[in-house]
């Protein structure tokens, strides 16, 4: 090879590299280069997280931009689809079962709303019996004629549990007591009586609380922190479907009240809950006492929280209670805070006045209002508490983080405890999927 030739080779050469070097600059500096690399790191699926190492910030519960505690999660949209798709099939089979197509031959179960009892306790006792119905295949009828609250019953407040099947009236069967000595699978209509009752003379069934439906378990464990919260939840959301002016009343108080978000709600049940003693030194009541520091003490934790990421003007709680004072006591304590309640609501809760229509609806402003708050502070061992609880698993994307209790664990009255974390076989209502449903 000539020197002519072996110049003309280190001359290709040469330009060959200075033309690659040219190509890896402009790439590391371009806009446009740098702009497609971000978009394809936001169109990139996020890796799981399964470390095992400390978590990273988006595992950590977090105040989100809508003012609710969530999880961060990329599969969150997914997630939350599931979760909606379930719940319309838990909601189709309710109605399924409750519509029969001849009811007078239908199989069924008696419940009654004759004892003397708070709201909340009626509500979770009309869920023992409406899951009893669904764990036995059997349409529940509701006898609510007797109820202390309204001699109008509970359809004049929410809507009926059935369209079509309202009364206990059969073709052949005598009406008798659950269970008969040769099991009920022969007898068309029971009688369930409240579950303290109910427990002294039967083996509680395995679909009661704390199971969960096992045909969809896998799925609802997948999206759900709290699935047997969420299976409840869907249990009170049937019940507890108002009626046009109920609503228009929720609505229109809701106004009236200036509720808007940011909010936290806080329940504090006081008056014949809290444990005294009496003139014969014995206690009576049920639950400690808790000073408005110890709710308003997670308030402003909720807030700090909410403020690192968005400016909050102001800090609004939304009082419930049965404590006519405690407005008063919180407003003077805590004047950096604007406090929406309704200290009529507060009269009507006293026990002299409880159980009443005007009593009634003052709970069921409460129920709601607590229900549609950002976040909840009080005490589980309430009736109304852990209905606020179940109630907002409907409405929100696992909602598990929405509330703190001040005193105990959450629990479902009767509950079946050798059951807690398991499944059980209940029916799957074939059909049901063809229930087109109206506004749940």
């Amino acid at each position: 090879m000539n020197m002519d030739t072996r110049y003309k080779v280190l001359l290709v050469i040469t330009l060959v590299l200075f033309i690659s070097s040219f190509i890896v600059f402009e790439r590391d500096i371009s806009p446009r280069y740098i702009q497609h690399m971000k978009s394809s790191k936001q169109k990139s699926p996020r890796p799981e997280l399964h470390n095992r190492g400390k978590p990273d910030e988006e595992q950590k519960p977090i105040v989100s931009d809508n003012n609710t505690l969530s999880q961060v999660d990329g599969n969150s949209s997914w997630q939350e689809g599931e979760l909606r798709n379930l719940s319309n099939l838990i909601q189709q089979r309710l109605h399924f079962l409750q519509n029969p197509p001849d009811c007078r031959k239908a199989k069924k179960i008696v419940c009654d709303l004759s004892h003397r009892v708070g709201f909340g306790s009626i509500v979770h006792h009309l869920s023992f019996c409406l899951i009893m119905a669904y764990g036995s295949e059997r349409t529940l009828i509701l006898n609510s004629s007797e109820w202390v609250y309204s001699p109008g019953g509970w359809d004049k407040f929410f809507r009926p549990l059935s369209e079509n099947c309202l009364d206990g009236q059969v073709e052949t069967t005598a009406y008798t007591k659950w269970p008969t000595p040769d099991g009920n699978d022969s007898i068309q209509v029971v009688k369930i009586p409240v579950i303290a009752d109910f427990a002294k003379t039967n083996t509680k069934p395995d679909f009661l609380p704390l199971a969960i439906p096992e045909d969809i378990s896998e799925r609802l464990m997948r999206v759900h922190s709290k699935p047997l919260i969420w299976w409840i939840g869907q249990i009170i959301t049937y019940i507890l479907k108002p009626q046009p002016q109920t609503l228009e009343f929720i609505d229109n108080k809701t106004t009236a009240l200036g509720f808007t978000h940011p909010i936290v709600g806080i329940q504090v049940r006081r008056t014949d809950k809290i444990k005294s003693r009496n003139a014969k030194n014995n206690f009576k009541g049920e639950a400690k006492f808790h000073g408005i520091e110890e709710y308003m003490d997670h308030v402003e934790k909720y807030y700090q929280e909410l403020e690192k990421r968005k400016e909050v003007s102001v800090r609004r709680v939304f009082l419930a209670t049965d404590e006519v004072s405690l407005l008063y006591e919180a407003r003077k304590k805590y004047p950096g805070y604007v406090f929406v309640s309704d200290n009529n609501i507060s009269q009507s809760a006293s026990v002299s006045l409880r159980q009443s229509e005007e009593s009634l609806m003052g709970m069921i402003i409460d129920l709601h209002l607590l229900a549609r708050s950002d976040f909840v502070v009080c005490t589980l061992s309430s009736n109304i508490c852990r209905l606020v609880y179940e109630m907002l698993q409907h409405s929100h994307f696992d909602a598990s983080k929405k509330l703190i209790s001040v005193d105990r664990q959450y629990f479902w009255s009767g509950e079946n405890s050798k059951a807690k974390g398991k499944t059980a076989k209940m029916p799957v209502y074939e059909g049901a999927e063809n229930v087109h449903l109206y506004g749940v």
